[in-house]
């Protein structure tokens, strides 16, 4: 296939912080500033985060993670300086942590970076 490994794009418009975002709080290892986007080795993914001098988010999650145990993912990455989002939507009923079990037990919660790009977490039933 000629399609092999999956590469991450996410845009800033303030590497430091979204350096320290990546790097620090989420726990990917930083690999280089090539002038264009901050490079991070995501667990075996590239995620390049893209600099811009203007950044307006889209609607929706635009990258996420699945972990083994959500709530345990969102005890560790608070602790990091990670905030969960509660959208208080009567459709979407979060727990106090800010995770949503939906229809066929799928798990997600979610969080923005510095630029107020939405990410998440989540574990799958398969």
């Amino acid at each position: 296939m000629a399609l092999t490994k999956m590469v991450g794009f996410v845009t800033t418009t303030d590497a430091e912080k979204a350096k320290a975002f990546y790097g620090d709080a989420l726990g990917f290892t930083f690999v280089k500033d090539d002038g264009f986007a901050l490079v991070f080795d995501a667990h075996g993914t590239m995620l390049r985060v893209a600099k811009a001098k203007e950044h307006k988010p889209v609607v929706g999650t635009i990258l996420g993670w699945q972990v083994d145990d959500v709530h345990a993912t969102i005890r560790e990455l608070s602790a990091r300086g990670v905030k969960f989002e509660q959208f208080g939507l009567p459709f979407m009923k979060q727990d106090e942590l800010g995770m949503w079990e939906a229809p066929g037990d799928d798990q997600v919660a979610w969080f923005k970076d510095p630029d107020g790009n939405v990410l998440s977490i989540s574990k799958h039933v398969k």
